[in-house]
């Protein structure tokens, strides 16, 4: 493909999805020196996930505002309420009294590095869409943030900016991949996205149980290669090595020791920290997850409760 081709693909991309992206405007009260109250504005970006108004965006653009203002690319202004919101993932869901366009999701699971991708929002608080072009560098990156930490993350060279925040991350098949972030203090020519299958889990949660769940079974576990095999001498190189117990947790209490290698949970062979998070996040309703375990001693099933 000529570069010509590529740069009229990407214009033309751009034109299909912009009214589905708009701009966040946030206010609070806060008090000056004097204790005079002042309001404070800030600014990020969301993206249509509905034609009745449903929004995405980070958590972190609304956390704590008394007022939220959605800009449409048409320049109209609606009055937000923030639905529900999730600090552990940084989404928020919005909601505007309007007809909108939303955008395509995608598969997360499916991105492959060095693919191309789009970052569109409102970086530093000017009128948007703006456009950002970059490459997937990784996947699975986990960051510590403002006072969280986030996890599976996909890593662009995408410039992202704040006030990008809450924006989406498309591939150039048009849809959305990742929620962008700018949330990260220390990145330095590197940017990052929350994957978008966390933000449909995040919607599948709201639908069932009407708030975010998340239930936890108490271990810190790190996914098994072959160098992590070589380098401890492990007997496997596939599966989930328990690194540490939190002491008084459901698996502490089911006899999960560090050394450990979790293999399968319900079931299902264990590859990433993902999989067993989804896995237990499957679990809710039955209350427990049912691990199958390789340690010295020889294999082992646990049956594990959950902790929310």
């Amino acid at each position: 493909m000529r570069l010509s081709d590529l740069s009229n693909q990407i214009v033309e991309l751009v034109n299909t999805i912009k009214d589905g992206v708009v701009s966040i405007v946030t206010t609070r009260v806060s008090v000056d020196n004097f204790f005079r109250p002042t309001p404070v504005r800030g600014v990020g970006s969301g993206f249509i996930i509905s034609s009745n108004g449903y929004i995405i965006t980070n958590n972190h653009v609304v956390r704590g505002m008394s007022r939220v203002t959605v800009i449409t690319p048409d320049g109209k202004k609606y009055m937000s309420s923030v639905v529900s919101s999730d600090p552990m993932v940084d989404l928020a869901l919005l909601k505007i009294d309007a007809e909108t366009t939303p955008l395509k999701l995608g598969d997360s699971d499916r991105i492959r590095v060095g693919e191309i991708v789009l970052a569109i929002g409102s970086p530093l608080g000017l009128p948007g869409p703006n456009v950002t072009m970059g490459v997937v560098s990784a996947t699975g990156r986990n960051i510590e943030g403002e006072g969280i930490i986030l996890e599976d993350l996909i890593q662009t060279d995408a410039a992202i900016n704040p006030g990008n925040s809450g924006g989406p991350l498309i591939n150039l098949d048009g849809e959305v991949v990742g929620v962008t972030t700018a949330m990260i203090p220390y990145a330095q020519g590197i940017s990052f996205a929350i994957p978008i299958n966390s933000v449909k889990r995040f919607l599948t949660m709201l639908a069932k149980y009407g708030r975010p769940i998340h239930p936890r079974i108490g271990v810190y576990i790190v996914a098994i290669n072959p160098q992590l095999k070589t380098m401890y001498g492990l007997p496997t190189d596939e599966g989930l090595l328990v690194v540490r117990v939190q002491y008084g947790s459901p698996a502490y209490y089911s006899g999960i020791r560090e050394g450990d290698i979790i293999l399968e949970a319900n079931g299902r062979k264990l590859k990433t920290a993902r999989d067993l998070r989804r896995t237990i996040e499957d679990s809710i309703e039955r209350g427990s997850v049912e691990l199958y375990l390789m340690r010295p001693s020889g294999p082992a099933r646990v049956e594990v409760g959950l902790e929310y």
